[in-house]
């Protein structure tokens, strides 16, 4: 009896050796995966220390050698091919991993709070109208599994799939969207990478280090406070969701998100472009990095919306970013959850169209507020990007306001001349500024002749109360 015990025990104690042993892949290697194409891309996992493990890519019958480490990880870099597939990578050590329905296309990340996490399980009628056409072979999604930890983790819980109805079901609208239009205009194979969370401010998807360090950061955290639904410590979503991706290669960031930062706008702008470096940093590349102007709506505080959609037009400033405005596809600003996330998402796609891809054709860049110059009582305006010139829809401009030196704003008349907006007001005999819808709910009718919304803007950086 007491041998049969013994050989008992060493049995299941080779069996725990070899399930130990065998080769093991993170969630976000796997079959139906996209691998960015024409690149030097990362697969690694983990085995028994000192395991040799053979790689073998279907596209060009290379074998890629690698020894296990003594942690028991391993990686190794392999090249991937121009746009195609399927295809297929088999791995072998102790065991056999062969992963198939492998596509080379381009990879994006998606991510932000609910506007980016809105899916078809929220009713949206531009999903719902899609989801008959939705299955598509040469578009793969992983969404990540909400999650949070105090420390950055190996892995997530995700699987690749392929696009189709069920997944568009809980899948983000915007990014489905903008991958679409990559996928209709590049006709090459997209895959999304969904980790997004309602609720969430900017701190939670930024190493905590990088918060943590900074003084001003720092502070501006202690404001975010708990709300029952989503997390709010620094890092933390970071941690879980994101880091064990970071050895995953990819083209480039979509971003939606900044309702949650609204009470600490004066700090969102160095929040944002930190969680930004972070994130190259973290992938070694100078990630291109889109993100969506939060649209109008009725907060609790005055000019605290205003005030964030200004600090995300100024993070234009950081290499390598565009932003898309939202302000003329809105509807009801009692609504932080604008329906519109066809149109979001496709004028996303436009900027990587037009800066990642270099696709010129594509209309991406909204008129911004350039300089001003006061001609006795009236202000003149000019604008960035506007090429094509600036109009005003309507019979006359709407949410403009023009202000002396007292500081008290005044509605305003306005005009386009050569291309500039020409404002006065017969209660300003001697302007000084001028605001163009800057205020939580405000709806501007001022549009590019490119038919893209001039972004709002002042002229002033006086103090704007949010009491």
């Amino acid at each position: 009896m007491k041998m049969k015990k013994h050989l008992l025990l060493w049995l299941l104690t080779c069996c725990a050796i070899s399930l130990h042993a065998n080769i093991r892949l993170p969630k976000v290697i796997s079959s139906n995966m996209v691998l960015q194409q024409q690149s030097q891309v990362k697969l690694w996992g983990w085995a028994e220390p000192g395991e040799r493990i053979s790689i073998t890519t279907s596209w060009d019958q290379q074998v890629y050698a690698v020894t296990t480490a003594g942690d028991a990880g391993w990686s190794t870099a392999i090249t991937t091919p121009v746009a195609g597939g399927p295809f297929t990578i088999t791995l072998k050590g102790r065991n056999t991993i062969e992963l198939v329905n492998v596509m080379a296309g381009e990879v994006w990340i998606c991510s932000g709070q609910s506007n980016m996490e809105m899916c078809g399980n929220w009713g949206l009628k531009d999903i719902k109208a899609i989801q008959p056409t939705a299955y598509n072979t040469n578009i793969r999604c992983f969404k990540i599994a909400k999650a949070t930890a105090a420390y950055p983790q190996e892995d997530v819980t995700a699987q690749w799939v392929t696009c189709d109805s069920a997944v568009l079901n809980t899948f983000s609208a915007v990014g489905y969207f903008f991958g679409r239009k990559l996928n209709e205009q590049l006709h090459v194979p997209i895959g999304l990478i969904d980790a997004s969370w309602g609720g969430t401010a900017a701190e939670v998807w930024t190493p905590d280090s990088t918060v943590k360090n900074n003084p001003v950061l720092k502070e501006a955290a202690t404001h975010i406070l708990p709300n029952g639904m989503c997390p709010h410590l620094p890092g933390v979503a970071w941690n879980a969701m994101l880091a064990p991706v970071t050895n995953y290669t990819i083209a480039g960031v979509t971003w939606y998100q900044g309702e949650n930062n609204t009470s600490t706008a004066a700090a969102y702008r160095l929040l944002f472009t930190s969680m930004i470096d972070a994130w190259r940093s973290a992938w070694h590349q100078l990630l291109p990095f889109y993100f969506v102007q939060i649209a109008p709506f009725n907060y609790r505080e005055k000019n605290v919306g205003a005030l964030l959609r200004e600090a995300q037009q100024q993070s234009m400033q950081h290499p390598n970013t565009g932003m898309v405005v939202t302000t003329d596809i809105t509807g009801n600003v009692y609504d932080v959850h604008p329906t519109n996330k066809h149109d979001v998402g496709y004028r996303l796609a436009n900027w990587a169209l037009g800066e990642t891809y270099h696709r010129k054709e594509f209309v991406y860049l909204y008129p911004l507020y350039k300089e001003m110059m006061i001609k006795k009582d009236k202000v003149i305006i000019s604008f960035k990007n506007d090429s094509q010139g600036i109009t005003i829809k309507g019979d006359s401009i709407a949410q403009l306001f023009i202000a002396g030196s007292d500081r008290e704003f005044h509605p305003a008349q306005a005009t386009v001349k050569n291309n500039s907006l020409v404002v006065w007001s017969k209660e300003v005999k001697q302007p000084v500024a001028v605001r163009y819808a800057f205020s939580n709910t405000a709806i501007g009718n001022l549009f590019g002749r490119n038919g893209l919304p001039v972004a709002p803007f002042r002229t002033d950086q006086w103090e704007a109360p949010t009491k």
